[in-house]
């Protein structure tokens, strides 16, 4: 499938492990979101350039100023461009900033505190952030900046793809999917999910107008964390998945829809409910007039069953992927086409990732957030994955990635969002996805689309 490699992947150095959590699945732990910030520049850096030592004092001192001195257990992941010389000569100066001001390294079941520390940038400065647990505290986050050497943006346009991140919706209530169901240069019709309804909106003379909004039914009360989808179907409208519920619109104007308790299983792959894809949506840069195709090597269908009282998928599949007939419980899925097969990544509930071919489970610690999802477009090997975050309360980001085998390579700079992203879906068209975010600054929520380019 993916000839093409174009750099190594993001290492991830960890002075003693801890375990990091994504989507929270226990009640009452609030998750903290590493500041990930947008822009990955190639490592051509040389290390000599820097001299890391004041971040690296001053991150020291606002971490012990938090722990005070005593055993801790300590991890550090590079998010940026630096290159993995470098990432060596910061982590060995915090070990010993760390330590001169009295911090033990230790594993972490014999620790009194927990710190990750997270090597991030943005286009002026590299943006160093701590997370800090202490059992019988609340978490805290510490940041240092750190100073860009001359000359290292002209590495920005390395990486060989971009990833552009274009508004669709925001409103004050929840946002759970938005569906394009018709566009010029621009979407004009759009469907909007959320806890109780589905809204239609038409762009008219240059402002949105609604022209329906039709109530979803349920008897029983929503999971926290609650999940939906929207699939548009060939011969009606939309399908709406929810939670053990299924909502189906009418098929001719003015529209309804029926919903009843269900518990069928969530389509995992793009494309309609019935496989094709609708003649509304046009390729990314193509004419409304020009019907969307499904891509080629597409994956087989893929269905998997949601827990209706739970945030996450229970890992019963239809069909098998290969021998396996189930997968872990997940929360998000990503199909990756191959020559002879399909590889599947599945965000599973134990924070790792794992790769199924339909012969071998193989499982990764890859610092990603819950929720991922596959496209396919023109770029690169053909195929891309598109991933979250570990994040902190400040924001997440994605970023894209491809496999040329079972580790991932970042083929794309990070596109950052103003709080945590709570869903991304493949769109039916299959080349682009749906990320909804809630913004911690005004409170809305807030959905885009996330289009893949090839970078000159």
């Amino acid at each position: 499938m993916r000839a093409p490699v174009y750099n190594s992947a993001i290492p991830k150095v960890i002075l003693n492990m801890v375990n990091r959590p994504t989507r929270s699945a226990q009640p009452g732990i609030l998750p903290l979101f590493f500041f990930l910030i947008a822009v990955v520049i190639a490592s051509a850096i040389p290390a000599q350039a820097a001299d890391w030592s004041v971040p690296e004092e001053q991150l020291a001192r606002k971490i012990v100023a938090a722990t005070g001195p005593g055993a801790a257990a300590v991890t550090v992941e590079n998010h940026s461009s630096l290159g993995r010389r470098d990432q060596e000569i910061i982590q060995n100066g915090l070990r010993d900033a760390l330590e001169r001001l009295g911090l033990r390294f230790v594993q972490a079941e014999q620790a009194s505190a927990t710190v990750s520390i997270s090597l991030s940038e943005n286009a002026a400065s590299y943006v160093w952030v701590a997370q800090i647990h202490q059992a019988a505290g609340e978490g805290t986050v510490v940041v240092v900046s750190a100073v860009r050497p001359e000359g290292s943006s002209a590495a920005r346009d390395s990486m060989p793809l971009t990833l552009r991140r274009i508004p669709l919706w925001s409103q004050e209530d929840p946002i759970l999917d938005v569906a394009v169901l018709e566009e010029n240069a621009a979407p004009i019709h759009v469907a909007v999910l959320d806890p109780e309804k589905v809204s239609l909106y038409r762009m008219q003379s240059e402002k949105w107008q609604q022209e329906q909004a039709l109530p979803i039914v349920h008897a029983r009360p929503w999971p926290r964390d609650l999940r939906g989808r929207l699939i548009p179907s060939r011969d009606h409208l939309l399908d709406v998945f929810l939670p053990g519920v299924f909502c189906r619109s009418a098929a001719t104007s003015p529209l309804t829809l029926t919903c009843r308790e269900s518990d069928d299983p969530w389509p995992l792959t793009a494309g309609t409910q019935n496989g094709v894809a609708s003649p509304v949506f046009p390729g990314a840069g193509s004419s409304a007039s020009v019907p969307a195709v499904v891509p080629s090597a597409s994956p087989p269908q893929m269905k998997a069953f949601f827990a209706p009282t739970r945030n996450f998928f229970t890992g019963a599949l239809t069909p098998a992927i290969g021998k396996f007939t189930t997968a872990p419980k997940f929360y998000s899925a990503a199909p990756l086409p191959r020559d002879k097969y399909t590889l599947w990544l599945f965000a599973a509930t134990d924070g790792q990732v794992h790769l199924i071919d339909g012969i071998s489970d193989q499982t990764a610690k890859l610092g990603w957030g819950s929720d991922l999802t596959s496209v396919k477009t023109s770029c690169g090997a053909g195929w891309q994955v598109l991933a979250t975050a570990s994040a902190n309360d400040a924001g997440d980001s994605v970023r894209a990635f491809e496999f040329p085998d079972r580790d991932p390579v970042a083929v794309s700079a990070a596109v950052e969002f103003s709080g945590p992203v709570t869903a991304i879906w493949t769109e039916s068209r299959g080349d682009s996805a749906v990320a909804v975010s809630r913004n911690r600054e005004t409170g809305t929520y807030e959905a885009f689309r996330l289009v893949l380019s090839c970078s000159q």
